[in-house]
């Protein structure tokens, strides 16, 4: 059994913890705060590990040999749009662009199996659709399909091309990317976020060699997204002077997405997925 597989299970208990206002009347399992007609039955839904025992239909298991349960007009659903980056810099390392996947893969999944609606768009768009789906029987599928996918598109900046491709019915946008580009580019496209009034998540995914590379001596260093190339001489005090301008960059990231009422994380190689979904993302209250 691969990880990703290992931590399907556990996950399956757990849910994304979201602030913003639910839509929909009875189409998802999370609980609204109405009361009156929230209590009337709707339909039923298949059992799954969390629900309360004591709402199984009994009768209907005499039936029909499975375990459903009752659903109500207070369980709301919610749409959430998940955003990867799939531009160059972070196809360019295998490892980080299949960190990157598994972390769209595990989030996405979350999102189906509470019978919520998921968005999930590749950036660069070009020779892929958005995937929309809902409902827990495609969240096994769906994660499969996003770990396996892959693109060999030639591609231009993540953040110019997401503002491009925004969605405004969300409640939630995550957003998965190595974060390195311009502060004021996401910026912008953090107003428009928040002026369709959507909560924002944003990850940073980088790997080991860009949080600290161990390189040294002559080299050409060629930027993988404009493929332009520049001689370098690499010493100790160029990689520390990289180092703190990498630290820099990411604690405005951070301040960016507290202005503006969002949620930022960092994920890179060293750190194991299932410990940072499970315990790291608990933490931040991102995941119950």
């Amino acid at each position: 059994m691969n990880r990703s597989e290992g931590y399907l299970r556990k996950l399956q208990q757990k849910r994304l913890v979201v602030r913003s206002k639910k839509r929909g009347l009875h189409n998802g399992t999370r609980q609204s705060s109405k009361f009156g007609s929230s209590l009337e039955f709707s339909d039923y839904r298949v059992y799954q590990p969390g629900d309360d025992v004591r709402q199984i239909d009994w009768n209907v298991y005499g039936r029909t040999q499975k375990h459903y349960i009752k659903r109500f007009l207070d369980e709301q659903e919610i749409s959430i749009a998940i955003y990867l980056d799939g531009t160059t810099s972070m196809r360019h390392i295998a490892t980080k662009w299949h960190l990157a996947k598994e972390l769209a893969a595990a989030l996405s999944y979350l999102v189906l199996k509470e019978e919520d609606r998921l968005f999930f768009s590749l950036i660069p768009t070009s020779g892929t659709r958005p995937l929309k789906k809902k409902g827990s029987i495609y969240s096994k599928k769906t994660f499969l399909d996003i770990i396996n996918l892959d693109t060999k598109a030639k591609t231009g900046e993540f953040v110019k091309l997401l503002e491009q491709s925004l969605v405004k019915k969300h409640q939630l946008s995550i957003l998965i990317t190595d974060g390195m580009e311009d502060i004021s580019l996401l910026d912008s496209v953090f107003k428009k976020m928040k002026a369709f009034k959507q909560e924002i998540w944003l990850f940073q995914v980088l790997s080991t060699e860009e949080v600290s590379p161990s390189y040294s001596g002559d080299m050409k260093l060629i930027d993988s997204e404009r493929e332009t190339a520049v001689n370098v001489s690499m010493n100790d005090a160029i990689l520390i002077d990289y180092q703190k301008r990498m630290e820099r960059h990411t604690e405005e990231l951070e301040r960016l997405c507290r202005r503006y009422g969002g949620a930022f994380m960092q994920l890179t190689e060293e750190r194991d997925l299932s410990t940072f979904l499970l315990r790291d993302m608990v933490k931040k209250r991102l995941i119950q």
